[in-house]
């Protein structure tokens, strides 16, 4: 099976499996204990996780909240910072490109007195700085929030999260990122960005599944913007998010991390060489009915939306199932015509003709050779 579907999921690296099995076998304890070793060794064991992710990221560890995934983080982190002003009717901002778990929970915070913007995005999927400006300058009520993907999930397509991020704190607004395609394809800098909250999910970037966190920054004097947490009980994760750890997923997740960050340089040169490859291979085969629907820079690499006129993409997609793993669009919100296609302009008709092809560091180009064999028969 050649696997091109990265971005719903991508396969563990062994050496993560290798780190959690000893947290799965003898060391069971619990980090939330005391005292006795298994305990001991169970909270060394998700203080050194935490740094390693704190580490690819460039924050301090203790922004490092766990949760379990990125549809925690995102519900978490908005209704969190809502909560407080129900009823006031503020201002919360967003765009048509975000993932299902930020456009669900805000269409529930509406539901709660809260005025919901969703902003248009270009033909790229990318939305426009000085439309968020006109939002924030032109409305009486106050805006509270701001959330925008930083990198797209179908497109690949990247915001200027970083100018986004300057404008929100000049302005007093909290600002969020989704970041989950993000992480282990470029460069991040936490420290360097105004960015108060990000999430982020182990398993795209060969981690484990079920565990994520959300990043909570805390600012120059050390104190994190107070947020009330979806779970109250234990108060662990320093009272944001109560709950036994599931400590080998935060271990394999941890060493996911660090296995990013020692080869993020050599991942990404790996990536752009299989899109470019990939591209070349696609114009050469089929120039007569190919159509990009987004491979304008800035983007991220191993992730390309292309479509094939007349061609149904579930059709194709079964056809080729047994041999070749894609997906037409984002795995949560499979069974839809993706939204996200259909907000940079394409059609019904060209969103059931596009097809998304995601890389791993494990693809290579004898497996694209093979996929394009595969659509030319």
């Amino acid at each position: 099976m050649i696997y091109f579907d990265n971005c719903a999921t991508t396969p563990l690296h062994p050496e993560v499996l290798d780190a959690m099995l000893p947290f799965l076998q003898q060391e069971y304890g619990n980090p939330s204990s005391k005292y006795y070793p298994l305990a001991e060794n169970a909270k060394n064991a998700v203080s050194y996780a935490r740094e390693k992710i704190a580490m690819l990221l460039n924050c301090i560890p203790e922004e490092v909240v766990f949760t379990s995934g990125a549809t925690e983080s995102n519900n978490m982190i908005l209704k969190g910072i809502a909560d407080p002003f129900w009823g006031t009717e503020r201002q919360i901002i967003t765009s048509k490109t975000e993932h299902s778990s930020v456009l669900d929970t805000v269409h529930h915070l509406r539901s709660k007195g809260f005025h919901i913007e969703v902003m248009d995005v270009d033909r790229f999927g990318r939305v426009s700085i000085e439309k968020l400006k006109e939002l924030v300058s032109s409305n009486s009520r106050t805006t509270l929030m701001v959330s925008i993907l930083w990198g797209n999930n179908e497109l690949g397509t990247l915001n200027n999260i970083k100018e986004i991020a300057e404008f929100c704190q000049n302005h007093s607004i909290s600002i969020h990122s989704d970041a989950t395609q993000v992480v282990g394809k470029m460069k991040i800098d936490l420290d360097d960005l105004p960015l108060q909250f990000l999430s982020l999910s182990s398993h795209k970037l060969h981690g484990p599944k079920g565990i994520g966190a959300a990043i909570i920054k805390k600012d120059k004097l050390g104190i994190r913007t107070p947020i009330t947490p979806l779970l109250h009980g234990g108060g662990q994760e320093f009272g944001y998010r109560s709950g036994t750890l599931n400590v080998p997923a935060i271990v394999g997740f941890g060493k996911a991390a660090e296995i990013a960050n020692r080869d993020l340089e050599s991942n990404i040169r790996h990536l752009e060489f299989l899109d470019t490859y990939f591209i070349s291979k696609l114009q050469q085969h089929f120039s007569e009915i190919l159509h990009f629907n987004s491979n304008s820079s800035p983007k991220l690499p191993g992730i390309l939306n292309i479509r094939f006129a007349g061609i149904h993409n579930e059709l194709l997609i079964k056809k080729i199932a047994a041999h070749v793993a894609i997906s037409s669009g984002s795995a949560c919100s499979s069974s839809k015509p993706s939204h996200v296609l259909q907000s940079i302009g394409c059609s019904l008709d060209e969103v059931r003709s596009s097809i998304r092809v995601s890389f791993s560091k494990y693809n290579n180009i004898e497996e694209i050779d093979t996929f394009i064999n595969l659509l030319s028969s």
